[in-house]
């Protein structure tokens, strides 16, 4: 049994509404929580209690610091812990957030952690994973802040506009109206990180430019951060194409999932052969998410998780293991070069 004191205020936020936060606490880390005056008692076997102290500890002190807690940290943090025993929560949510423009954006569990780092540090960075994980609005989250940080001098945002079989001819309307459907998900991003109006306005000054892949071919991008999402529709043709785009001062951050591949059959993905391709060359990072990292409703993440155990059956296609110099892999640590 331990008994964990709790902060002065701030209770109600900890808690959750309903208690939500402490019926986590206790699945996550098989315990039982009850209050007692101001005091948290946990029972369970350890590391249970130990964990649900760090947790309550950690917040009650960026609490103190004067970090506004919302409801979904504690969750955040929660998960955290359950993933690493030697986590620094207010690391992660002070040195960890970014306020691009609106909003405060925060990385939910390691894995995005490690994603941040390496787009700061690398120029080139490739995120896989499955749908939910935050690849594209973080990266959109890092291109905002670069850019009002005066960083680069505009965003280029890029997709494959033909997915699934579908072809730009058989719809509707100019190409703009036929691309915008397979860019919603950019524009909404931006729209939930910048007022409608500003947006609107990088776009017709040509700061922000959304367009197709094939309308990079030519171009030198420079003083860039450009975004190329959906990368695993992309040919071998458009992957190498793009890659060499990258001008002085910009940064590219490729984001897909290879279980997710709509392009013709015999058609070879961009996007798995680069992985095999450019994976040990300095400066490119390969960062991996799984269902640990998804952060959308809690029963995509089971979906998820069902899907990777039907692939890795022999039914469907197998992940690929990284195995390079500049790759982190899944959640360990970079591999050092000849290991």
């Amino acid at each position: 049994m331990k008994r964990i004191i709790l902060p002065g205020e701030g209770i109600e936020t900890l808690f959750g509404s309903y208690d939500e936060n402490l019926k986590h606490l206790e699945s996550l880390f098989n315990v039982r929580i009850r209050t007692q005056g101001h005091e948290l008692v946990v029972d369970g076997e350890t590391p249970g209690p130990d964990n649900v102290e760090r947790v309550i500890t950690q917040l009650a002190g960026l609490m103190r610091e004067g970090y506004k807690l919302s409801n979904a940290d504690v969750k955040t943090a929660a998960d955290l812990v359950a993933e690493s025993q030697v986590v620094d929560l207010r690391e992660h949510f002070l040195r960890g957030s970014l306020t691009p423009g609106k909003r405060r954006v925060a990385p939910k569990t390691i894995n995005q952690r490690r994603y941040l780092d390496a787009i700061d540090s690398n120029d080139i960075v490739f995120g896989i994973g499955p749908a939910g994980t935050g690849k594209t609005y973080l990266a959109m989250a890092q291109a905002v802040s670069f850019l009002l940080a005066k960083k680069v001098t505009r965003i280029i945002l890029a997709r494959p506009a033909v997915e699934a079989g579908e072809k730009l001819g058989f719809l509707p309307g100019d190409l703009q109206e036929k691309v915008n459907p397979y860019f919603r998900p950019l524009y909404d991003a931006l729209y939930d990180m910048l007022e409608v109006d500003r947006v609107s306005r990088y776009i017709e000054r040509g700061t922000i430019e959304i367009a197709p892949i094939a309308f990079m071919r030519g171009r030198t991008l420079n003083d860039a951060f450009v975004i190329l999402d959906e990368a695993q529709n992309t040919t071998t043709e458009q992957m190498k194409m793009f890659l060499t785009r990258l001008g002085f001062g910009s940064k590219a951050v490729i984001t897909g999932d290879i279980t997710q591949i709509d392009l013709p059959s015999g058609k070879g993905s961009g996007l798995m052969e680069a992985m095999r391709v450019v994976n040990g060359i300095e400066g490119i990072s390969f960062i991996y998410f799984d269902d640990r990292d998804v952060v959308r409703h809690k029963l995509v993440q089971q979906i998820v998780k069902a899907y990777e155990a039907f692939s890795s059956n022999g039914t469907g296609r197998p992940r690929p293991e990284p195995h390079s110099s500049s790759t982190v892999s899944g959640r360990g640590e970079p591999v050092e070069p000849g290991h």
